[in-house]
């Protein structure tokens, strides 16, 4: 099921903090929206607020290994799923300001053979436009993770395939083989392992001394949190194990939260890169591009900068503020879209806007009154799944959504009617007829209605 990009948020009460201009930042009151979502197996790991350099909260959450009750700290690093690209991009830009590459040079001079190899410009991988069939999208996609790969081994999965659109001319999804791409391009012109020449050219040069590439290697996992996923509506497992090789330059770097922030603080307020890179990473004529998504964002009042991602085991998302000069980062190891959702609350508490605290129906619904929810819903053509039928199955205390593809959502219960889709974080109501039976299911602010029995 596509992933929508932003959690939609949850409206369960609605605090009124003071203004943006009036408002005094307040630890505790972070905490505590914290604490329901730590409580409830939907957050472990660490987040940071840090305002023009100074840091107003950091606090760790939850276990970094939980079958060794290892807590996560400060020091905890994670992976940071797609949030990589950010750093991908830093070290292509380094290579720019050391003109060793161009924008607009064409990815045929370094890496002839591949797909639109002569219309593919450096520029057009790092804005995720290229067109390139996406490695991410293939059937055999599980099996890649499961072995050590290198960039080269990533770039040669899609050889042969035929472009996916004109480059330049299109954002049509995330772009993962772009950024396998533009971390061969990094290999090929340093002359050095790609974990190396990150850390040359953006981990040293910054002083994140947390930070790096894992490229499989044992050295990578000391103090790395382990990852864990939803199990049914309230329980974790540990998650799939992979090779992060596997996700070299768009998903392959850990990090801590506050080295993620420093991060943050060189590129928009010091001095990582040229004026003319910055510049770059910070135009927002087009959303997506160099590892962010940016755009005017109505909640804030402003043009924001944020980024999200996740990966088997892990959630991340970083987001800034312009006007506050504020950047809030939380850095997660439980597999959940919950991650994004819960920054955008924090940044709102911090600066004085209204937020929606979490907060489950206690005590939870009766298996009866979850019985009384089943039924099948079909959606429209512009539906997450176009047209899909959707069924709602109860057993004993948990209810559970299956999609056509045979995946199962299951439902965080907020009400007897409301609930919380755990592995997309959506909101999710059930509207009933006068006889109390099931009329329709409103999932995100689609509706869909039930379907008769067959």
């Amino acid at each position: 099921m596509p992933i929508p990009k932003l959690a939609t948020v949850i409206y369960l009460a609605f605090c009124i903090g003071e203004s943006q201009g009036q408002a005094r930042f307040s630890a505790a009151a972070v905490d505590t929206y914290l604490q329901s979502y730590v409580r409830t197996n939907n957050f472990a790991g660490t987040v940071v607020v840090e305002k023009n350099g100074t840091i107003l909260f950091q606090k760790a959450y939850g276990l970094a290994d939980r079958e060794h009750r290892v807590e996560n700290t400060p020091a905890t690093r994670f992976h940071i799923a797609s949030m990589s690209m950010q750093f991908t991009a830093g070290a292509v830009l380094r290579l720019v300001d050391q003109g060793l590459i161009k924008l607009d040079d064409h990815v045929g001079e370094f890496v002839p053979g591949i797909p639109g190899a002569e219309q593919i410009t450096i520029r057009d991988l790092l804005v995720e436009r290229s067109g390139l069939p996406d490695i991410n999208a293939l059937p055999d996609y599980n099996e890649i993770l499961q072995h050590h790969q290198t960039p080269a081994t990533l770039v040669g999965k899609i050889a042969g395939q035929p472009l996916l659109f004109e480059p330049g001319s299109k954002f049509l999804h995330e772009e993962h083989s772009a950024y396998n791409l533009l971390a061969l391009i990094v290999e090929k012109k340093t002359g050095m392992p790609f974990a190396s020449a990150v850390e040359k050219l953006v981990f040293r040069p910054v002083g994140l001394t947390a930070s790096g590439v894992d490229d499989d290697a044992p050295t990578r996992a000391a103090h790395m949190a382990k990852g864990y996923e939803p199990e049914g509506t309230y329980a974790l497992k540990p998650a799939t194990e992979i090779h992060w090789s596997a996700k070299t330059g768009n998903a392959s770097v850990y990090t801590t939260a506050a080295n993620e922030a420093r991060w943050v603080g060189t590129l928009f307020r010091g001095h990582a890169m040229s004026r003319a890179s910055r510049a770059a990473i910070l135009d927002t004529s087009q959303k997506v591009g160099y590892g962010w998504m940016r755009g005017e964002n109505k909640r804030f009042g402003e043009i924001v900068y944020y980024m999200n991602g996740r990966a088997p085991g892990f959630a991340s998302f970083v987001l800034y503020l312009p006007s506050a000069q504020m950047t809030v980062v939380l850095l997660s190891n439980i597999y959940s879209s919950a991650t994004t959702a819960i920054g955008y609350d924090v940044a709102a508490l911090s600066i004085g806007l209204p937020y929606e605290p979490f907060h489950l129906k206690d005590p939870g619904p009766t298996p009866a009154e979850l019985k009384m929810c089943e039924g099948k819903f079909q959606f429209g053509a512009d539906f997450y799944q176009p047209n899909a039928v959707t069924t709602l199955l109860a057993q004993d205390q948990e209810l559970s959504m299956r999609w056509p593809d045979g995946s199962i959502s299951p439902l965080i219960p907020l009400s007897v009617d409301r609930f919380v889709d755990r592995s997309y974080w959506q909101d999710v109501k059930i509207e009933r007829d006068a006889s109390g039976k099931p009329s329709a299911l409103i999932y995100d602010h689609f509706q869909g209605k039930a379907a008769k029995p067959e």
